[in-house]
């Protein structure tokens, strides 16, 4: 069956007034302009990974991604997401204590990937295939691929519908085919409309 999972679609990363938005990112016209119309004609259930940015993050300055905040909102429609993820670095494993919790002070990043793995297996079987889509492939969903195909599955990234951070189509197909390859297969929007549409391998709401 074929599984899909969302990474780091938040409105720090994907709107003009977010902290880390390029415009040079094509992929974000294609996510919402077919991926995820796809989804919603398909009633598909996704599972949803997504960013506490918060200082403290050894390692890290960045201060993004706030819950409670306007750029901690998600552009994934509340009604696809299954089943969601909250991380504090660039790596799934990692989490902390009061993540994604507003009005609590939050902890120090640990690598729990038990948790993660947990999580993944929720949802995804171990002969399923996993889609990956977002942002951005050199970081976040490069260290998804790598997590999940740790694991044994089948990992595809629907390339169009993810770029670098610095973004450019020509920056995306040279990431995906000297690193990214490594870990996971590119899929087209046709190859992904064909698992949604042109099969019974898709995850339906429950």
């Amino acid at each position: 069956m074929v599984k899909v999972i969302a990474v780091d679609l938040q409105y720090d990363f994907t709107r003009p007034e977010g902290k880390h938005f390029k415009s040079s990112r094509t992929c974000l016209e294609t996510i919402k302009l077919n991926v995820i119309p796809i989804l919603l004609h398909a009633e598909v259930d996704i599972g949803e990974i997504i960013s506490d940015y918060r200082q403290p993050r050894p390692g890290d300055l960045d201060d993004s991604c706030n819950p409670g905040t306007w750029g901690y909102t998600s552009e994934i429609p509340d009604v696809l997401v299954g089943s969601r993820w909250v991380k504090c670095m660039n790596s799934p494993f990692f989490t902390r204590d009061n993540i994604g919790v507003a009005d609590k002070p939050p902890g120090l990043p640990r690598a729990f990937p038990e948790l993660f793995y947990d999580w993944l297996a929720s949802f995804v079987k171990p002969d399923d295939t996993v889609v990956l889509f977002g942002l951005t492939l050199d970081c976040c969903v490069l260290c998804t691929a790598q997590a999940i195909r740790f694991k044994g599955y089948d990992v595809r990234i629907l390339l169009d519908a993810t770029d670098t951070y610095d973004g450019g189509e020509e920056s995306r197909r040279q990431t995906m085919d000297l690193v990214v390859s490594n870990w996971a297969k590119p899929m087209t929007i046709d190859e992904f409309r064909l698992a949604n549409f042109g099969n019974t391998n898709v995850q339906q709401h429950q």
